[in-house]
Protein backbone atom coordinates (compact mmCIF):
# COMPACT_ATOMS: atom_id res chain seq x y z
CA UNK A 1 0.00 0.00 0.00
CA UNK A 2 1.81 3.32 -1.62
CA UNK A 3 2.24 6.81 -1.79
CA UNK A 4 3.74 10.49 -2.21
CA UNK A 5 6.97 12.30 -2.06
CA UNK A 6 8.73 14.62 0.56
CA UNK A 7 12.41 15.71 0.91
CA UNK A 8 14.68 13.90 3.46
CA UNK A 9 14.71 17.18 5.85
CA UNK A 10 10.70 16.82 5.64
CA UNK A 11 9.72 14.58 8.25
CA UNK A 12 11.97 15.53 11.01
CA UNK A 13 10.73 14.99 14.71
CA UNK A 14 8.59 17.86 15.30
CA UNK A 15 7.80 18.66 19.16
CA UNK A 16 4.26 19.50 18.37
CA UNK A 17 2.04 17.35 19.10
CA UNK A 18 -1.50 16.40 17.14
CA UNK A 19 -3.35 18.62 19.40
CA UNK A 20 -4.78 20.89 17.01
CA UNK A 21 -7.51 19.12 14.01
CA UNK A 22 -6.86 21.84 11.59
CA UNK A 23 -3.08 22.84 10.84
CA UNK A 24 -3.75 25.00 7.92
CA UNK A 25 -7.91 25.32 7.65
CA UNK A 26 -9.50 24.81 4.32
CA UNK A 27 -10.95 27.73 2.23
CA UNK A 28 -14.69 27.88 1.69
CA UNK A 29 -15.69 26.60 -1.73
CA UNK A 30 -18.58 27.95 -3.77
CA UNK A 31 -20.19 24.47 -4.04
CA UNK A 32 -23.71 23.63 -3.53
CA UNK A 33 -25.30 22.01 -0.76
CA UNK A 34 -25.28 18.92 -2.65
CA UNK A 35 -22.61 18.85 -5.10
CA UNK A 36 -23.00 16.74 -8.28
CA UNK A 37 -19.23 15.78 -8.77
CA UNK A 38 -19.05 14.64 -4.88
CA UNK A 39 -21.54 12.09 -5.40
CA UNK A 40 -19.61 10.82 -8.22
CA UNK A 41 -16.16 10.99 -6.25
CA UNK A 42 -16.09 9.21 -3.28
CA UNK A 43 -12.64 10.60 -1.97
CA UNK A 44 -14.03 14.57 -2.21
CA UNK A 45 -14.55 15.81 0.81
CA UNK A 46 -15.50 19.30 0.37
CA UNK A 47 -17.90 18.83 -3.16
CA UNK A 48 -15.03 20.82 -5.21
CA UNK A 49 -14.64 18.00 -8.16
CA UNK A 50 -10.89 17.22 -7.34
CA UNK A 51 -10.39 13.71 -5.08
CA UNK A 52 -8.74 14.69 -1.77
CA UNK A 53 -6.10 12.53 -0.18
CA UNK A 54 -6.60 10.64 3.53
CA UNK A 55 -3.08 9.25 4.81
CA UNK A 56 -2.84 7.29 8.23
CA UNK A 57 -0.03 7.63 11.19
CA UNK A 58 -1.78 5.17 13.26
CA UNK A 59 1.33 4.65 15.60
CA UNK A 60 1.83 8.21 16.23
CA UNK A 61 2.18 9.76 19.57
CA UNK A 62 -0.98 12.42 19.99
CA UNK A 63 -1.47 14.03 23.48
CA UNK A 64 1.92 12.22 25.18
CA UNK A 65 -0.29 9.15 24.16
CA UNK A 66 2.47 6.63 22.53
CA UNK A 67 0.22 5.03 19.29
CA UNK A 68 -2.79 7.04 19.98
CA UNK A 69 -2.81 7.44 16.01
CA UNK A 70 -3.77 10.58 13.45
CA UNK A 71 -5.06 11.02 10.25
CA UNK A 72 -3.97 13.90 7.87
CA UNK A 73 -5.98 14.71 4.74
CA UNK A 74 -4.53 16.63 1.97
CA UNK A 75 -6.89 18.41 -0.25
CA UNK A 76 -6.71 18.45 -4.66
CA UNK A 77 -6.98 21.28 -6.83
CA UNK A 78 -6.75 21.68 -10.46
CA UNK A 79 -2.70 21.38 -10.03
CA UNK A 80 -3.18 18.33 -8.14
CA UNK A 81 -2.65 17.79 -4.83
CA UNK A 82 -2.45 21.49 -2.37
CA UNK A 83 -0.31 20.86 0.72
CA UNK A 84 -1.37 25.00 1.77
CA UNK A 85 -4.96 22.96 1.90
CA UNK A 86 -4.56 20.40 4.92
CA UNK A 87 -6.24 18.87 7.92
CA UNK A 88 -5.09 16.68 10.67
CA UNK A 89 -7.56 14.62 12.61
CA UNK A 90 -7.23 12.66 16.15
CA UNK A 91 -9.30 11.71 19.20
CA UNK A 92 -7.98 15.01 20.52
CA UNK A 93 -9.55 16.98 17.65
CA UNK A 94 -12.97 18.64 18.30
CA UNK A 95 -16.11 16.70 17.23
CA UNK A 96 -14.15 13.72 17.00
CA UNK A 97 -15.58 10.96 19.26
CA UNK A 98 -13.03 9.05 21.97
CA UNK A 99 -9.80 10.70 23.55
CA UNK A 100 -6.25 10.07 22.40
CA UNK A 101 -5.09 7.31 24.58
CA UNK A 102 -1.87 4.34 24.52
CA UNK A 103 -2.39 1.99 21.36
CA UNK A 104 -5.48 3.43 20.17
CA UNK A 105 -4.52 3.16 16.95
CA UNK A 106 -6.71 6.12 15.01
CA UNK A 107 -6.40 5.32 11.75
CA UNK A 108 -5.84 1.41 11.48
CA UNK A 109 -8.29 2.03 8.86
CA UNK A 110 -9.36 4.21 6.24
CA UNK A 111 -12.21 4.12 4.10
CA UNK A 112 -14.45 6.68 2.12
CA UNK A 113 -17.89 7.18 1.28
CA UNK A 114 -20.89 9.41 1.19
CA UNK A 115 -22.48 7.80 3.94
CA UNK A 116 -25.05 10.21 4.89
CA UNK A 117 -26.17 10.82 1.25
CA UNK A 118 -25.59 14.64 2.10
CA UNK A 119 -23.38 15.05 -1.63
CA UNK A 120 -20.07 15.10 0.39
CA UNK A 121 -18.02 12.29 0.73
CA UNK A 122 -17.27 11.35 4.47
CA UNK A 123 -14.17 9.69 5.58
CA UNK A 124 -14.44 6.61 7.76
CA UNK A 125 -11.41 5.88 10.19
CA UNK A 126 -10.96 2.68 12.38
CA UNK A 127 -10.18 2.68 15.68
CA UNK A 128 -8.71 -0.81 15.79
CA UNK A 129 -6.77 -0.94 19.37
CA UNK A 130 -9.92 1.10 21.45
CA UNK A 131 -11.45 -0.18 24.57
CA UNK A 132 -14.99 0.65 24.36
CA UNK A 133 -18.02 0.88 27.36
CA UNK A 134 -20.11 -1.68 25.28
CA UNK A 135 -17.37 -3.89 23.58
CA UNK A 136 -14.43 -4.02 26.43
CA UNK A 137 -11.22 -4.05 25.98
CA UNK A 138 -9.40 -4.10 22.33
CA UNK A 139 -12.89 -4.20 21.06
CA UNK A 140 -12.24 -1.15 18.46
CA UNK A 141 -14.83 0.85 16.87
CA UNK A 142 -15.53 2.73 13.59
CA UNK A 143 -15.86 6.58 13.38
CA UNK A 144 -16.58 8.42 10.72
CA UNK A 145 -15.66 12.33 10.11
CA UNK A 146 -18.16 14.57 7.95
CA UNK A 147 -17.34 15.95 4.92
CA UNK A 148 -18.96 19.56 3.66
CA UNK A 149 -17.89 22.52 1.92
CA UNK A 150 -15.26 23.66 3.69
CA UNK A 151 -14.21 20.30 4.26
CA UNK A 152 -13.83 17.39 7.07
CA UNK A 153 -15.50 18.39 10.97
CA UNK A 154 -17.37 16.81 13.59
CA UNK A 155 -17.63 13.07 13.32
CA UNK A 156 -19.74 10.36 14.91
CA UNK A 157 -19.55 6.45 15.78
CA UNK A 158 -20.78 4.24 13.58
CA UNK A 159 -19.96 0.70 15.45
CA UNK A 160 -18.27 -0.83 18.30
CA UNK A 161 -16.93 -4.20 18.33
CA UNK A 162 -16.52 -7.05 21.19
CA UNK A 163 -14.03 -7.73 23.13
CA UNK A 164 -11.03 -8.28 21.51
CA UNK A 165 -12.50 -8.06 17.83
CA UNK A 166 -10.38 -4.82 16.87
CA UNK A 167 -12.88 -3.43 14.54
CA UNK A 168 -11.58 -1.29 12.57
CA UNK A 169 -8.56 -2.42 12.03
CA UNK A 170 -6.38 -2.75 8.65
CA UNK A 171 -7.77 -4.37 5.86
CA UNK A 172 -10.99 -4.85 7.86
CA UNK A 173 -12.99 -2.26 6.95
CA UNK A 174 -14.28 -1.48 3.33
CA UNK A 175 -17.81 0.16 2.24
CA UNK A 176 -20.27 -0.56 -0.60
CA UNK A 177 -24.06 -0.57 -1.59
CA UNK A 178 -24.29 -4.26 -1.01
CA UNK A 179 -28.33 -4.43 -1.43
CA UNK A 180 -28.71 -1.93 -4.36
CA UNK A 181 -30.69 0.53 -2.68
CA UNK A 182 -28.58 3.35 -3.02
CA UNK A 183 -27.06 3.81 -0.21
CA UNK A 184 -23.62 3.20 1.39
CA UNK A 185 -22.97 0.22 3.48
CA UNK A 186 -20.51 -0.16 5.96
CA UNK A 187 -18.60 -3.67 5.92
CA UNK A 188 -16.46 -5.10 8.80
CA UNK A 189 -14.94 -8.35 10.81
CA UNK A 190 -16.62 -8.77 13.73
CA UNK A 191 -14.20 -11.50 16.10
CA UNK A 192 -12.11 -11.89 13.33
CA UNK A 193 -14.07 -14.61 11.18
CA UNK A 194 -17.39 -13.24 10.42
CA UNK A 195 -18.45 -10.41 7.71
CA UNK A 196 -20.61 -7.54 9.66
CA UNK A 197 -22.64 -5.58 7.63
CA UNK A 198 -24.17 -2.46 9.20
CA UNK A 199 -26.90 -1.03 6.32
CA UNK A 200 -26.68 2.78 5.51
CA UNK A 201 -27.70 6.15 5.48
CA UNK A 202 -26.44 6.70 8.30
CA UNK A 203 -27.76 9.43 10.30
CA UNK A 204 -25.63 12.57 11.67
CA UNK A 205 -25.38 10.81 15.12
CA UNK A 206 -23.95 7.61 13.21
CA UNK A 207 -27.17 5.39 14.10
CA UNK A 208 -29.01 3.44 10.85
CA UNK A 209 -32.32 2.58 11.34
CA UNK A 210 -31.65 -0.16 8.71
CA UNK A 211 -30.44 -2.87 10.77
CA UNK A 212 -27.41 -5.07 10.20
CA UNK A 213 -26.34 -8.26 8.70
CA UNK A 214 -23.99 -10.63 10.11
CA UNK A 215 -22.62 -13.74 7.77
CA UNK A 216 -20.98 -16.26 10.13
CA UNK A 217 -18.23 -18.66 9.06
CA UNK A 218 -18.23 -21.95 9.86
CA UNK A 219 -14.46 -22.31 10.15
CA UNK A 220 -11.70 -20.93 12.07
CA UNK A 221 -11.31 -18.43 9.25
CA UNK A 222 -9.22 -14.89 9.96
CA UNK A 223 -9.69 -11.77 6.94
CA UNK A 224 -6.93 -9.95 6.23
CA UNK A 225 -8.35 -7.53 3.58
CA UNK A 226 -11.89 -6.75 2.13
CA UNK A 227 -12.73 -4.68 -1.06
CA UNK A 228 -15.63 -4.05 -2.59
CA UNK A 229 -16.93 -3.91 -6.74
CA UNK A 230 -19.36 -5.63 -9.13
CA UNK A 231 -17.54 -9.03 -10.22
CA UNK A 232 -20.66 -10.67 -11.92
CA UNK A 233 -22.13 -7.52 -13.66
CA UNK A 234 -25.26 -7.36 -11.61
CA UNK A 235 -25.36 -3.79 -10.98
CA UNK A 236 -25.54 -5.07 -7.64
CA UNK A 237 -22.16 -4.21 -5.12
CA UNK A 238 -20.24 -7.30 -4.07
CA UNK A 239 -17.52 -8.05 -1.96
CA UNK A 240 -14.17 -9.51 -1.55
CA UNK A 241 -11.97 -10.62 0.76
CA UNK A 242 -8.60 -12.31 1.33
CA UNK A 243 -8.72 -15.38 3.97
CA UNK A 244 -6.28 -17.83 5.82
CA UNK A 245 -7.48 -20.35 7.66
CA UNK A 246 -6.68 -19.67 11.61
CA UNK A 247 -3.31 -18.59 12.56
CA UNK A 248 -2.12 -21.04 9.28
CA UNK A 249 -0.66 -18.15 7.30
CA UNK A 250 0.14 -19.77 4.92
CA UNK A 251 -3.25 -21.12 3.92
CA UNK A 252 -4.24 -18.23 2.26
CA UNK A 253 -7.19 -18.31 0.16
CA UNK A 254 -9.82 -15.46 -1.57
CA UNK A 255 -13.41 -15.88 -1.00
CA UNK A 256 -16.47 -13.17 -2.15
CA UNK A 257 -19.56 -12.60 -1.70
CA UNK A 258 -22.60 -11.83 -4.13
CA UNK A 259 -24.68 -8.34 -2.95
CA UNK A 260 -28.51 -8.81 -3.58
CA UNK A 261 -31.57 -7.18 -3.18
CA UNK A 262 -31.30 -8.63 0.05
CA UNK A 263 -28.08 -8.16 1.00
CA UNK A 264 -25.22 -10.25 1.17
CA UNK A 265 -24.97 -14.39 0.03
CA UNK A 266 -22.65 -16.55 2.07
CA UNK A 267 -19.25 -16.70 0.56
CA UNK A 268 -17.70 -18.15 -2.27
CA UNK A 269 -14.51 -19.80 -2.90
CA UNK A 270 -12.02 -18.89 -5.81
CA UNK A 271 -11.11 -21.88 -7.19
CA UNK A 272 -8.05 -22.38 -9.54
CA UNK A 273 -6.82 -23.99 -12.93
CA UNK A 274 -5.90 -27.45 -10.93
CA UNK A 275 -9.99 -27.70 -9.50
CA UNK A 276 -8.75 -26.50 -6.04
CA UNK A 277 -9.00 -23.57 -4.40
CA UNK A 278 -6.87 -20.39 -5.89
CA UNK A 279 -3.41 -19.39 -3.46
CA UNK A 280 -4.91 -16.07 -2.11
CA UNK A 281 -2.33 -13.19 -0.71
CA UNK A 282 -2.43 -10.42 2.16
CA UNK A 283 -4.27 -7.93 0.40
CA UNK A 284 -6.71 -7.25 -3.10
CA UNK A 285 -8.50 -4.62 -4.66
CA UNK A 286 -11.11 -4.78 -7.62
CA UNK A 287 -12.08 -3.18 -10.94
CA UNK A 288 -12.82 -3.94 -14.45
CA UNK A 289 -8.82 -4.20 -15.94
CA UNK A 290 -10.27 -5.01 -19.24
CA UNK A 291 -13.46 -3.32 -19.78
CA UNK A 292 -15.63 -6.03 -20.38
CA UNK A 293 -18.06 -4.77 -18.13
CA UNK A 294 -17.48 -7.40 -15.35
CA UNK A 295 -15.29 -6.27 -12.10
CA UNK A 296 -11.83 -7.89 -12.09
CA UNK A 297 -10.16 -8.92 -8.75
CA UNK A 298 -6.43 -8.35 -7.95
CA UNK A 299 -4.89 -9.84 -5.57
CA UNK A 300 -1.27 -9.31 -4.05
CA UNK A 301 0.75 -11.93 -2.77
CA UNK A 302 3.80 -10.15 -1.02
CA UNK A 303 4.37 -12.95 1.61
CA UNK A 304 6.71 -15.60 0.41
CA UNK A 305 8.77 -18.40 2.49
CA UNK A 306 6.15 -20.53 3.23
CA UNK A 307 5.95 -24.37 1.99
CA UNK A 308 3.14 -23.06 -0.52
CA UNK A 309 5.69 -21.29 -2.29
CA UNK A 310 6.73 -24.51 -3.97
CA UNK A 311 3.15 -25.09 -5.66
CA UNK A 312 2.69 -21.42 -6.44
CA UNK A 313 3.37 -19.70 -9.62
CA UNK A 314 5.38 -16.88 -9.62
CA UNK A 315 5.91 -16.60 -5.44
CA UNK A 316 9.45 -15.92 -5.52
CA UNK A 317 9.52 -12.33 -4.25
CA UNK A 318 5.76 -11.61 -3.82
CA UNK A 319 3.15 -12.11 -6.79
CA UNK A 320 0.22 -9.62 -8.28
CA UNK A 321 -2.70 -11.97 -9.64
CA UNK A 322 -5.31 -10.77 -11.91
CA UNK A 323 -8.52 -12.54 -11.52
CA UNK A 324 -11.24 -11.88 -14.39
CA UNK A 325 -14.39 -11.29 -13.28
CA UNK A 326 -17.76 -12.81 -15.57
CA UNK A 327 -21.82 -13.71 -15.24
CA UNK A 328 -20.46 -16.36 -13.14
CA UNK A 329 -18.66 -14.10 -10.85
CA UNK A 330 -14.51 -14.34 -10.60
CA UNK A 331 -12.65 -17.07 -12.81
CA UNK A 332 -10.02 -18.24 -11.06
CA UNK A 333 -9.32 -20.71 -14.07
CA UNK A 334 -8.23 -18.10 -15.81
CA UNK A 335 -5.92 -16.16 -13.65
CA UNK A 336 -2.66 -14.32 -14.33
CA UNK A 337 0.38 -14.16 -11.93
CA UNK A 338 2.94 -11.38 -12.61
CA UNK A 339 6.39 -10.60 -10.18
CA UNK A 340 9.50 -9.33 -11.09
CA UNK A 341 11.05 -12.37 -12.92
CA UNK A 342 7.74 -11.40 -15.72
CA UNK A 343 8.09 -10.32 -18.82
CA UNK A 344 8.38 -6.52 -19.05
CA UNK A 345 8.61 -5.89 -14.92
CA UNK A 346 11.61 -3.99 -13.84
CA UNK A 347 13.92 -5.81 -11.83
CA UNK A 348 13.82 -9.24 -10.65
CA UNK A 349 12.06 -11.58 -8.05
CA UNK A 350 14.26 -11.99 -4.76
CA UNK A 351 12.86 -13.03 -1.81
CA UNK A 352 11.52 -10.63 0.37
CA UNK A 353 11.31 -7.97 -2.23
CA UNK A 354 7.47 -7.97 -0.80
CA UNK A 355 6.15 -7.59 -4.69
CA UNK A 356 2.46 -7.11 -4.23
CA UNK A 357 2.56 -5.33 -0.61
CA UNK A 358 -0.61 -3.19 -1.40
CA UNK A 359 -2.30 -2.87 -4.53
CA UNK A 360 -4.43 -0.28 -6.40
CA UNK A 361 -6.38 -0.15 -9.57
CA UNK A 362 -7.06 2.86 -11.56
CA UNK A 363 -6.28 4.54 -14.83
CA UNK A 364 -2.64 5.72 -14.71
CA UNK A 365 -2.39 6.92 -18.69
CA UNK A 366 -5.15 7.68 -19.36
CA UNK A 367 -6.27 4.77 -22.30
CA UNK A 368 -9.26 3.53 -20.71
CA UNK A 369 -7.75 0.26 -19.04
CA UNK A 370 -7.21 0.88 -15.16
CA UNK A 371 -3.79 0.16 -14.38
CA UNK A 372 -2.80 -1.60 -11.36
CA UNK A 373 0.01 -0.03 -8.73
CA UNK A 374 2.28 -2.20 -6.40
CA UNK A 375 4.35 -1.63 -3.59
CA UNK A 376 7.46 -3.48 -3.02
CA UNK A 377 8.99 -2.26 0.50
CA UNK A 378 11.33 -4.84 0.93
CA UNK A 379 13.06 -3.94 -2.57
CA UNK A 380 16.78 -3.47 -2.23
CA UNK A 381 18.33 -0.48 -3.99
CA UNK A 382 22.29 -1.22 -5.01
CA UNK A 383 23.65 -2.09 -1.49
CA UNK A 384 20.65 -0.33 0.27
CA UNK A 385 18.50 -2.54 2.30
CA UNK A 386 14.87 -2.69 2.32
CA UNK A 387 14.87 1.31 0.61
CA UNK A 388 11.76 0.20 -1.15
CA UNK A 389 10.06 1.04 -4.91
CA UNK A 390 6.69 1.28 -6.16
CA UNK A 391 5.38 -0.75 -9.50
CA UNK A 392 2.87 0.46 -11.88
CA UNK A 393 1.78 -2.54 -14.03
CA UNK A 394 -0.81 -1.67 -17.41
CA UNK A 395 -4.20 -2.53 -17.85
CA UNK A 396 -5.30 -4.67 -21.15
CA UNK A 397 -8.01 -5.62 -22.96
CA UNK A 398 -6.51 -8.90 -22.16
CA UNK A 399 -6.10 -8.36 -18.62
CA UNK A 400 -2.86 -7.02 -16.44
CA UNK A 401 0.96 -7.42 -18.07
CA UNK A 402 4.02 -6.54 -17.33
CA UNK A 403 5.09 -5.03 -21.10
CA UNK A 404 5.22 -1.26 -20.17
CA UNK A 405 5.33 -1.74 -16.53
CA UNK A 406 7.20 1.24 -14.52
CA UNK A 407 9.15 1.64 -11.60
CA UNK A 408 9.59 4.55 -8.91
CA UNK A 409 11.71 4.97 -5.93
CA UNK A 410 13.48 7.69 -4.39
CA UNK A 411 16.35 7.20 -6.41
CA UNK A 412 14.44 7.95 -9.77
CA UNK A 413 15.57 11.62 -11.33
CA UNK A 414 12.79 14.24 -10.37
CA UNK A 415 12.09 12.35 -7.19
CA UNK A 416 12.82 14.26 -3.61
CA UNK A 417 15.06 12.54 -1.40
CA UNK A 418 17.65 9.43 -1.64
CA UNK A 419 17.23 5.76 -0.77
CA UNK A 420 17.94 4.59 2.71
CA UNK A 421 17.57 1.86 4.72
CA UNK A 422 14.39 0.41 5.89
CA UNK A 423 12.41 3.99 4.44
CA UNK A 424 9.92 1.07 2.96
CA UNK A 425 9.15 3.25 0.01
CA UNK A 426 5.92 1.81 -1.14
CA UNK A 427 4.92 -0.11 2.09
CA UNK A 428 1.32 1.66 1.11
CA UNK A 429 0.26 3.44 -2.27
CA UNK A 430 -2.80 5.03 -3.32
CA UNK A 431 -4.33 6.03 -6.76
CA UNK A 432 -6.92 9.03 -7.54
CA UNK A 433 -6.97 12.01 -9.80
CA UNK A 434 -6.20 14.71 -7.83
CA UNK A 435 -6.43 17.56 -10.11
CA UNK A 436 -9.05 16.16 -12.35
CA UNK A 437 -7.30 15.40 -15.89
CA UNK A 438 -8.91 11.96 -16.47
CA UNK A 439 -5.79 10.35 -14.82
CA UNK A 440 -4.99 8.84 -11.73
CA UNK A 441 -2.28 10.17 -9.95
CA UNK A 442 0.11 7.93 -7.47
CA UNK A 443 0.54 8.38 -3.98
CA UNK A 444 3.24 6.46 -1.68
CA UNK A 445 3.97 5.84 1.86
CA UNK A 446 7.44 5.42 3.01
CA UNK A 447 6.92 4.82 6.76
CA UNK A 448 10.39 4.20 7.76
CA UNK A 449 11.37 7.83 6.33
CA UNK A 450 13.61 9.77 8.88
CA UNK A 451 13.88 6.78 11.38
CA UNK A 452 9.57 5.41 11.57
CA UNK A 453 8.66 9.29 10.95
CA UNK A 454 7.39 8.31 7.77
CA UNK A 455 7.16 10.24 4.84
CA UNK A 456 4.45 10.59 2.13
CA UNK A 457 5.07 11.35 -2.08
CA UNK A 458 2.89 12.05 -4.43
CA UNK A 459 3.09 12.18 -8.36
CA UNK A 460 0.72 14.01 -10.97
CA UNK A 461 0.69 11.28 -13.77
CA UNK A 462 1.51 11.96 -17.23
CA UNK A 463 -0.07 9.75 -20.78
CA UNK A 464 3.63 8.30 -20.75
CA UNK A 465 5.06 8.32 -17.37
CA UNK A 466 3.94 8.22 -13.16
CA UNK A 467 6.47 10.70 -12.66
CA UNK A 468 6.35 14.30 -14.90
CA UNK A 469 9.25 16.78 -13.69
CA UNK A 470 8.30 19.52 -11.83
CA UNK A 471 5.45 17.51 -10.92
CA UNK A 472 6.03 15.74 -7.29
CA UNK A 473 4.80 16.78 -4.06
CA UNK A 474 6.24 15.97 -0.77
CA UNK A 475 5.09 16.11 2.90
CA UNK A 476 5.61 14.27 6.06
CA UNK A 477 5.65 15.17 9.87
CA UNK A 478 7.39 18.79 9.74
CA UNK A 479 4.65 20.23 7.23
CA UNK A 480 2.02 18.59 9.33
CA UNK A 481 2.96 19.90 12.76
CA UNK A 482 2.79 16.64 14.52
CA UNK A 483 5.00 14.42 16.38
CA UNK A 484 7.52 12.55 14.23
CA UNK A 485 8.95 10.08 16.88
CA UNK A 486 7.50 6.65 15.69
CA UNK A 487 4.85 8.41 13.51
CA UNK A 488 4.94 5.74 10.97
CA UNK A 489 3.52 8.56 8.39
CA UNK A 490 2.20 6.18 5.26
CA UNK A 491 1.33 3.11 6.51
CA UNK A 492 -1.84 3.73 4.93
CA UNK A 493 -4.40 5.35 2.95
CA UNK A 494 -7.94 5.58 2.27
CA UNK A 495 -9.65 3.67 -0.21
Amino acid sequence: MSKRRIGRSAGVAAAIAVAAAVIAPVAAHAAPAAPSTAAKLHDDFNGDGYADLAVAAPTATVGGKKGAGYAAVVYGSKNGLDTTKRQVFSQSTAGVPGSPETDDAFGSALTTADVDRDGYADLVVGVGGEDTADGGEESGLVEVLWGGAKGLSGGAVLATGKSYDWLGRQGRLTVGDVNGDGAEDLVTVENQINLRVLKGPFARDGSTAHGEQLLTDEFDSRYLDLATGDVNGDGVTDVAGTQIDGDEFDARRVVYWLGTGQGLTPYITVQGADGYRLKGGENLDIGDIDRDGYDDIVVGRAVDGYDSDLDTPAAKGGRVTWIPGGPDGPDGVKAKHLNQDSPGVPGSAEAGDGFGTDVQIADVNGDGHPDVVTGLPGENLGGVADAGAVVVLRGTARGLTGTGAQVVTQNTPDVPGSAEKNDAFGRAVHLADANHDGLADLAAGAPGENGNAGSVWYFRSGPATVVSPNATTTFGNTLLGTTATGARLGTGFAY
